[in-house]
């Protein structure tokens, strides 16, 4: 009998490494264009409008909708199913586990805040382009500032925290010695991500 369960978790697994890690990655080098100026953001935005039409929604349906929606919705329920019991015990994975629940539960909101405001409403209803000064005036409130810093923060530890456990789930690491090793740089490369982008969403007041 086929186990379902574990196929959809490896799945899982892999969709928020692989696809949702390079969205990721995508978003940080796009926006930190903006210490570059308005006009190299403005200019790797126009790029990116010169993809035709069709092409460009199939990206965002393939690579960006479908895994979202599918690592969200079932990560949802893996969160439901886990028991976090950080102060009881108090371990630095027993930790880490319970952020991983707690920012993939901050992160569905942000996201259908996001994704709802700049792509569905400023861009698909009003018409209105994604633009260097549109961020900045977004970015000038200092709650939704916040907010977004929050966001990628956790974006950027889910990911990392993921890369641990995605080592750990698919064998690739099987003692305590390499997951140890593994979580050090996947904790490091947390902390530089979260001040590159710290250090970009700044510079749009500097």
């Amino acid at each position: 009998m086929i186990n379902v369960s574990f196929y959809l978790r490896r799945l899982h697994s892999l969709c928020g490494l692989v696809l949702l890690g390079g969205v990721l990655i995508e978003h940080l080098l796009t926006n930190a264009s903006a210490m570059g100026g308005p006009e190299v953001f403005n200019n790797g935005l126009a790029m990116m409008e010169q993809i035709p039409q069709p092409i460009f929604l199939g990206i965002e349906i393939c690579l960006y909708a479908v895994p979202i929606l599918f690592h969200g919705i079932y990560g949802v329920y893996i969160a439901m199913q886990a028991k976090n019991n950080p102060s009881e015990y108090g371990y630095s994975r027993n930790w880490k586990f319970a952020l991983q629940r707690w920012t993939a539960w901050y992160l569905v909101a942000f996201l259908i805040w996001h994704v709802g405001y700049l792509r569905i409403y400023t861009k698909g209803i009003m018409g209105e382009h994604i633009s260097y000064a549109l961020v900045q005036s977004t970015l000038a409130n200092p709650v939704v500032f916040a907010l977004y810093a929050i966001g990628m923060f956790a974006a950027i530890f889910h990911f990392c925290n993921g890369i641990t456990t995605f080592c750990m789930t698919w064998g690739i690491t099987k003692g305590p010695r390499s997951q140890c090793v593994v979580d050090k740089g996947a904790m490091g490369l947390c902390v530089l991500m979260c001040l590159f982008t710290l250090a970009f969403m700044s510079s749009y007041f500097m």
